[in-house]
């Protein structure tokens, strides 16, 4: 019988998540059948995914008017609002979660962006959310600014488990994996159940290939545009070549052998956004064992109608994505710099996306409380 691209995709060690959510979703059933139907075992939100949700307007009239009913502000309603839906997912994903022994039916909810450069506020709003919840197959998702860094292995010394997003650069990967093991010591100390701590690192890759590809652009050399639309693959590879290195190491052998969990690579911003590349590039590219990708609906459905897996496409590759990486370098395309300012865009973004639920929702409880 004829695998799926989607069941082949699972097959070779690639755990599918949506990265999408929203109540309606829950309620119409169409999360629960995408379980089924395309083999999805976790959900990742963000700000922007709650905007455009809660915007949207469906399924939350009741819930804004309760909570406009008990005299709520606009940020007490968005956790209210946000939490219940992660709490309904959980539960949608009881099954995955428990039959694959914690590792996925996980899904995933961000702290305040405001919190980015507060490492404090992070870690506290990291435990209020874990606890409103209430589901052990949640995950709380912190962004991997050196600020939470320190957010990350407060949290996971807490016994949270947690999603680290934002990552871009290969050095901020190593030390986000330094401040996961951290963690780990640190909740062995305080006696909490290792086995219990799940963690994935979120790599985003097609945002790599925006940026450099509008630099190598700008050079207007043919030796230039020859290097676009690689870059995001091959910096995931070497994220994941940094995954087997780091987990190798006898520093994380003993916290494995204690029954901790390896904190899995998962590809993130995996949505083509140049029109001249494959829909599933990002995908098929970046297929090896204890993967996550989180993709959003239109590269879901595009990999289930003509997605293929080719077997490993990650762990062969080193050599070459190490080339062109330093090739793209040579022509005075700064990797550095370049991470860095997608960091910086990444949070403006969800900045921005916050402000505006943070708008919508006001206006909201404004029209339910005058009602």
């Amino acid at each position: 019988m004829t695998l799926s691209p989607t069941a082949a995709l699972s097959r070779a060690g690639v755990s599918i998540w949506l990265d999408d959510l929203s109540r309606k979703r829950i309620e119409s059933g169409e999360l629960r059948e995408l379980i089924g139907s395309h083999d999805v075992v976790g959900v990742t939100t963000n700000p922007t995914i709650f905007a455009a949700a809660i915007g949207g307007g469906v399924g939350y009239g009741d819930r804004i008017a309760s909570c406009a009913g008990r005299g709520l502000d606009a940020a007490q309603t968005i956790i209210e609002l946000t939490t219940a839906d992660v709490a309904d997912a959980c539960d949608v994903f009881a099954e995955v979660f428990e039959q694959s022994g914690g590792r996925d039916g996980r899904v995933s909810i961000e702290v305040e962006p405001g919190l980015a450069r507060d490492a404090a506020g992070t870690v506290a709003q990291a435990r209020e959310l874990w606890q409103r919840v209430g589901r052990p197959n949640a995950m709380i998702k912190i962004p991997a600014t050196v600020e939470g860094l320190e957010a990350i292995t407060e949290t996971i010394a807490a016994g949270i488990s947690v999603n680290v997003t934002l990552i871009f650069s290969l050095e901020r990967y190593r030390q986000v994996i330094n401040a996961y093991l951290t963690g780990l010591e640190r909740a062995r100390q305080a006696g909490h159940d290792l086995s219990a701590i799940h963690s994935v690192a979120s790599f985003f890759v097609s945002r790599v290939d925006t940026e450099i590809d509008g630099r190598l652009t700008a050079l207007g050399t043919e030796e230039a545009a020859s290097l676009k639309g690689q870059a995001g693959v091959a910096n995931a590879r070497l994220a994941y070549e940094v995954f087997e290195q780091s987990f190798a190491s006898e520093r994380a052998r003993l916290l494995l052998e204690l029954g901790a969990n390896a904190q899995r690579p998962l590809w993130a911003s995996t949505g083509v956004k140049d029109p001249s590349l494959p829909d599933t590039l990002y995908v098929s590219e970046l297929v090896a064992a204890d993967v996550v990708n989180t993709m959003p609906e239109a590269t879901l459905r595009a990999f289930a109608d003509h997605g293929e897996v080719r077997g490993d496409t990650i762990t062969s590759e080193y050599l070459e994505a190490n080339q062109l990486l330093n090739a793209i370098d040579a022509l005075g395309v700064d990797y550095v710099k370049v991470t860095g300012q997608l960091e910086a865009e990444g949070l403006q973004k969800f900045d921005a996306s916050w402000a505006e639920l943070c708008a919508t929702v006001e206006r909201e409880l404004e029209r339910a409380a005058s009602a």
